[in-house]
């Protein structure tokens, strides 16, 4: 991908994805890039497909209000001079995202999330986290207002698992999309959970040789892997947060699970998750 052409925005209408979206004109604007808008209805199909007058009456009219609603999202100030097309679709499955994604051959999908407590309860349990876990075009995850979205430092963490170094490979063209530089981070947990630096030194050199070129990983270590990435990330000073996916299995081992009592340090910046 040597130029983004498209970027796909599910909207609720609440105030994370007017976030989401905000942020996404930004980046369309740097990249010369269109959005596409998505919100989905979720009627069930019995008062689609009832005649009565009543059940047909309240689908026009929750179809009038999408279409009234996704109309003022289109007039927003800040989306003036970007190509955009809307899309209602009766979806109630948000995994129905990706479908829209690649038919529309988006290059990535930026969405609101209303979680705060960290990176578990960012994506756990939420629509979000079906969206990062079935979609094949990378997803970043806005969480609160940004006024500009400039990218000049961007972490990936990863576990060296297999396939993450088609993960770094995406990583690296956003990257150099953004003219960012591109860091890589290897949590390794204190105590009972610690993993000797011969295994770890294994799987950097398996890495390294599946890349085909030498690359720095930084290593650092944390009670917990949750906590370790958020606090390097907040110590280098981040941008973008990037976390390798496992798809339809769920998400990496460090996202899935319930965080360490008292999290202190919570993922408010951006977080990029790419399929691997």
């Amino acid at each position: 991908m040597d130029i983004m052409k498209k970027i796909l925005v599910p909207v609720d209408f609440s105030e994370h994805s007017e976030y989401a979206l905000h942020v996404a004109a930004i980046i369309a604007k740097q990249h010369n890039a269109g959005i596409v808008l998505l919100h989905m209805i979720g009627m069930s199909d019995s008062v689609l497909a009832n005649s009565e007058i009543a059940e047909e009456a309240e689908a026009k009219y929750y179809l009038n209000l999408a279409k009234d609603k996704i109309k003022q999202y289109t007039e927003k100030e800040y989306l003036k001079g970007i190509s955009l097309e809307a899309i209602i679709q009766n979806y109630k499955d948000f995994e129905e995202v990706n479908n829209v994604a690649e038919e529309k051959n988006c290059d990535l999908v930026v969405m609101g999330s209303h979680g705060t407590s960290g990176i578990s309860e960012l994506f756990v349990g939420s629509n979000t986290e079906k969206v990062v876990r079935t979609s094949n075009v990378p997803v970043i995850v806005i969480k609160k207002p940004h006024q500009d979205f400039t990218i000049k430092k961007m972490v990936m963490a990863t576990d060296f698992a297999n396939k993450s170094v088609s993960a770094y490979i995406k990583a690296d063209t956003f990257a150099k999309l953004f003219n960012a530089s591109l860091e890589v981070v290897y949590v390794n947990t204190t105590g009972a959970n610690f993993i000797g630096y011969d295994i770890v030194d294994k799987r950097l050199k398996a890495f390294k040789k599946e890349l085909g070129k030498d690359v720095n990983i930084n290593f650092y270590s944390s009670p917990s892997v949750e906590r370790g990435i958020l606090k390097y990330c907040q110590e280098k000073n981040a941008d973008l947060l990037v976390i390798p996916t496992h798809g339809r299995k769920g998400l990496a081992h460090f996202v899935v699970g319930s965080l360490a009592e008292n999290v202190s340090n919570h993922a408010q910046m951006p977080v990029m998750t790419i399929k691997m």
